[in-house]
Order: structure tokens, then sequence, then C-alpha cells
């Protein structure tokens, strides 16, 4: 007899738009034969504060996900015939929680669901979500260093222009461009010294990725889809008139795009180190290097989205299949 999956998912519908996968998703996932029912929550909800923020295991509120689930600005669907949700129901969470989030609350909410399959995995995405995991694919990336004060980042701008990335943003929130004496944030620019000094106590905490600063940015940045291991969809990310941001939300266009050979390697060598943290779904990002090459830029392992725009790009049911393999997943997992 074929399993039926009750499913649970944990979100925040604060900054959603009309454009956010979960939408479509759910809604698809809702009518799926191995669908038993959904379940979602919100850390949007301040009734949800205990669970996300003050980590009590028995305070979940949520409601079911109806055939009438769809996006508005109000969170609609997020709000009636709210109850409280009991853990220990569902064999299946999705995680589509965007930062800010702590890794003491990943690490506490994989203790809640032991018993359920989760994707991702939370303890996979601190480690896999963070931009220093970077480090680890050194020959799939342009040069990059994880830097942890001012004094790094001067050695790696005397070498040659450099992007910095916070290490848990998200979006093409928070980079900057370093070229000499003047750094860009995409909208301005600022003097490298005085700018850098104001943010020495952050970079000394935390740390921040230094990446060398590619001169074909203009080509574009292709994001993948890849789920259990498998390419369904590829979008060309082009910066606006001017701009070297890529990210659709930092005013970038999306097309369609095919997927090189280099590519498809890079997913054959990373897709099995992921799969070791619990990883199923991520996203990957390239660039072209300076030689020509597509090279490794980002992975996002944490709430990947554009299911739907990669669907109207390609005129093909990514969405379903996207459901399809979580379903092969649970049975994999569950057997």
């Amino acid at each position: 007899m074929t399993r039926e999956y009750r499913i649970l998912v944990l979100t925040d519908h604060i900054g959603h738009s009309d454009q956010n996968s979960i939408y479509a998703i759910l809604s698809q996932m809702l009518i799926h034969p191995r669908c038993h029912s959904i379940d979602i929550a919100s850390r949007g909800l301040s009734k949800n504060t205990h669970f996300f923020d003050g980590m009590q295991r028995n305070t979940l509120i949520g409601n079911g996900v109806t055939s009438d689930f769809h996006y508005t600005k109000n969170g609609d669907c997020y709000l009636s015939n709210l109850r409280k949700l009991k853990p220990h129901n569902y064999d299946v969470v999705l995680m589509r929680l965007p930062r800010p989030i702590s890794d003491d609350f990943l690490r506490w909410v994989e203790e809640v669901f032991t018993h359920a399959i989760m994707i991702n995995k939370p303890s996979g995405i601190i480690v896999t979500s963070n931009k220093s995991y970077l480090v680890n694919l050194p020959d799939l990336c342009p040069h990059i260093r994880l830097c942890k004060s001012v004094a790094d980042i001067e050695e790696e701008i005397a070498k040659y222009p450099i992007v910095l990335k916070p290490l848990k943003e998200y979006g093409g929130h928070g980079l900057l461009r370093i070229d000499g004496n003047t750094i860009d944030d995409g909208n301005k620019e600022y003097d490298t010294s005085h700018y850098l000094e104001a943010l020495r106590e952050d970079i000394e905490k935390e740390g921040i990725l230094s990446m060398k600063y590619l001169k074909n940015v203009s080509e574009g940045d292709k994001r993948i889809l890849v789920v259990g291991g498998k390419i369904l969809a590829a979008s060309l990310r082009i910066p606006a008139k001017g701009s070297w941001l890529c990210n659709v939300a930092q005013g970038g266009t999306s097309v369609y795009a095919e997927v090189t050979l280099q590519e498809r390697e890079i997913i054959n060598t990373i897709t099995p180190k992921l799969a070791q943290y619990g990883i199923f779904i991520y996203g990957l990002d390239t660039l072209v290097a300076d030689n020509g090459d597509r090279i490794l830029s980002e992975i996002n392992t944490m709430s990947i989205g554009g299911f739907p725009q990669a669907e109207a790009q390609t005129g093909r049911p990514i969405i379903k299949s996207l459901i399809d393999k979580i379903f092969e997943y649970a049975d994999e997992r569950t057997n």
C-alpha cells in the first residue's frame, strides 16, 4: 500500500511576496496522491514567539493548508482556524525559514522533530548555508578567503578587486565590492578605510568571506535548482545596466538558461558532500570566470526559491517534479 504523508511547513510569511515559491509548491502538494495533509506555522505570528524565539516545544500554533491557499499582503491564509500543532503528528517537515534565525533554534528544532524527515536537515543548514562553507571547495570557486580582521581584507584588496559577503545573508543583501580605496554597495560608493573601520567589530566577531571580483559579472549569475542530485532547472540573472548585483531582489532580471558541462561536474562533486549533511534541495550559483569558465559562487540550502519562475521559463512541470522527488526521498528515508 502506498503511504500518504502528514506534512508540516515552518515558514515566516512576513516579507513574502506573490513570487514566493511556497504558494505554488503547497497548492500542488496538497492535491498530490501521496499527501495526507499539510499544516503550516509561521514565525510571523505573534502567537508563535514562544516556539520560534523561546524554543518551547508544545507552543506551536498554525493551521491547515486548504485549496484556497494563496498569497495576500496581509497573510490571511496564516491567520484563520488557528490551533495548537503537535510535533509528533508529522512525518515530513519542510523548512522554509529564511534568516535571520539562530543556529541555536535550528539545533533545537531538529531535536523536536527527530521522528520526522526534515527537508533540509537543520544541522546541515547551519553548516552549508554559511558562506564560509565555500572555503572547503577552493578548486570550484574564484579565489576566496574567510577574513577575520580588517587586516585580512586589506591583504586581499592589495591583490585585486574583491567582493565581501556576510556569512549568513542572502538575496544579495550586504554585498560589498571593493576596488582600491572605494567600496560600492550597489547603491553608493564609500571610502574603503572608513567603511571597514566601522565594520571592524562585526568582522572580528563573525568573519566575512572575501571573493575575487570577476570582470565578467555582467554575463550573469546562473541559479541552478537541484533536488536529490537531479537538476530541475536553471535561470540566468543579469544585473541591471550599470550595476554589478545580479540578484532579482537587487534589480536584476531572470531568463531561462541551459546548464553547462562544467556546471554539471560541479553539481556532481558537491551533491554527495551536501547529502552527508542532510541537504536534499539546494540552489547553486555560478559566475563566468576571467578565463570564460563557469565557476561556483554560492550555495543556498536554507529556503530555496525560484521554482514557479523556472516552471514559467521552461514550460515544464518543475513543481510537480520537486514534489515527486520529496515523496521519493521520504520513502527512501522511511524504508
